[in-house]
């Protein structure tokens, strides 16, 4: 079955209530889950102790993916549509890929759909944890897609910055997608970047190196 936009957002908010066993509680503030990540002092360097956190922080991801992978089965029960879950650990992320054909209501216009999706499995995984998860989703192969498609935009904005020795500014973006912009600058010699704006205005600006 293939619901409306309207339908599928009622059906979104019906999960969220149901995962969190009634309404939601008020926000409170948060650190940005997109951000950097806070430094705590460890008290034991030993190696030993460095493999033991190693696989602790490994199991808790891989326990935040199982989590998700939960909700989001029963969110696509509930819009009836199909599809497969891979669940993976990169870096210090949960990933969660929703793979399968017809999942393009999930993703939305200009993936705004699964940016408020993604949001909604984090919260899942609070509710389960009481940790904020970082945990990045995909669905129907779209994050990679965007991902391919910013790498070649950064770098051809990247040539045209230095070569007429201004900054660029682009179009508004998602968190995910500023992040891939940023770390493709980073690896060009002759130029760096920004980000400037409130969301959802918020957009990266490539400046030539000082």
């Amino acid at each position: 079955m293939t619901g409306s936009a309207p339908d599928l957002a009622a059906d979104i908010e019906v999960a969220e209530v149901e995962q969190a066993g009634g309404p939601s509680a008020p926000a409170t503030s948060q650190p940005d889950p997109d951000g950097p990540e806070s430094v705590r002092p460890d008290r034991d360097h030993s190696p030993a102790s460095a493999v033991a956190s190693s696989r602790r922080r490994i199991a808790d991801l891989e326990q935040e993916g199982e989590i998700a992978a939960d909700y989001l089965e029963a969110l696509l029960d509930i819009v009836d549509m199909d599809g497969d879950l891979d669940l993976d650990v990169e870096g210090e992320r949960a990933v969660v890929a929703v793979v399968g054909d017809g999942l393009d209501l999930l993703v939305g216009a200009q993936g705004e759909t699964l940016e408020a999706l993604q949001e909604l499995t984090r919260l899942a995984v609070l509710q389960k944890t009481g940790v904020r998860s970082r945990l990045m989703l995909d669905v129907g192969g779209h994050r990679a897609r965007r991902r391919a498609e910013l790498r070649d935009l950064a770098a051809a904005v990247a040539e045209r910055v230095k070569s007429a020795a201004r900054p660029e500014k682009l179009k508004p973006m998602t968190p995910f997608e500023r992040k891939v912009v940023h770390d493709l600058i980073a690896t060009i010699d002759g130029v760096v970047s920004e980000s400037e704006g409130e969301e959802p205005q918020r957009r990266v600006v490539v400046l030539p190196a000082s």
